[in-house]
């Protein structure tokens, strides 16, 4: 299951989307995730289909890698699909057994909430796989630097971003090699109740723990030994550019917004 956890991965190849400017980038994951919240109906939720696929395509992101990001949280999609379905009041009703109502309502409001999910989880895990680390935090830090005149801490915050995405593979694989020698000491993580799973996570934590402030405090060292103060005085060994495609980029992503609203206004009630 560890294996399968996308996010904070990067998928080194050359493509369109790995060549945008990540400052634009980030604006573009925020706006779709702003898309996301306003689809309300199975078009709506086509039209962030194909753009997804589209942007997949583009950025030679093999698709099943973001489908292979979904299985961790397939529970979660599970549960909040089970939760809307059978706690939704509304007037159309289409199961009723013993005390279980299911309505249209619920049944409509349960498969939304699974899609849009879905669509974040994808959004942002097609954001670090064609980002890396160092881009993405010149992009964080060039994105909040206005907000300096209040000395906000742009830099500081880009960097433990960069660094929290950065080191979750790295923790991913580190817990993976405990997990795999914990069990060759005869330790079972699958079998039981959720308590007996529970407690057969401590031998699993306590090294992870271990090992991850350790490394934190190398990392701390490297820095101090490096001089790093913060990002005063400091240079990029690139400049940010943003380029023709960025902006092609961002307009489409603003047309598939204003047809979201379009269809919203317009076949409100008409299609599902």
């Amino acid at each position: 299951m560890l294996k399968n956890i996308t996010m904070g991965q990067y998928y080194p190849v050359d493509s369109v989307v790995h060549r945008l400017d990540p400052r634009m980038k980030l604006i573009l994951a925020i706006l779709f995730i702003v898309a996301v919240f306003m689809a309300h109906s199975f078009v709506g939720y086509l039209l962030l289909l194909a753009f997804l696929v589209f942007a997949c395509k583009m950025s030679n992101v093999p698709f099943r890698l973001l489908l292979k990001g979904l299985r961790p949280l397939r529970m979660i999609i599970i549960i909040t699909f089970l939760l809307n379905l059978f706690f939704t009041p509304g007037e159309d009703l289409l199961v009723s057994f013993w005390i279980i109502r299911i309505y249209r309502e619920g049944f409509m409001q349960a498969l939304f909430y699974s899609l849009r999910l879905v669509f974040l989880v994808a959004g942002t895990s097609l954001l670090t796989l064609t980002t890396s680390p160092i881009a993405l935090s010149d992009g964080i830090e060039t994105l909040l630097s206005p907000l300096r005149v209040i000395h906000f801490p742009a830099h500081e915050l880009a960097m433990m971003m960069t660094i929290a995405l950065r080191f979750i593979p790295t923790l991913l694989e580190e817990t993976d090699k405990i997990m795999k020698a914990q069990m060759a000491r005869g330790a079972d993580f699958e079998s039981g109740n959720l308590m007996v799973r529970a407690k057969a996570m401590v031998p699993l934590l306590v090294p992870l723990f271990v090992s991850a402030f350790r490394r934190a405090g190398d990392l701390a060292m490297a820095m101090e030994s490096r001089c790093y103060h913060g990002g005063e005085g400091r240079t990029r060994l690139r400049v940010l550019k943003t380029t023709k495609n960025d902006w092609l980029a961002l307009l489409i992503l603003l047309l598939l917004i204003a047809l979201i609203v379009l269809e919203g206004i317009f076949l409100k009630g008409v299609l599902f």
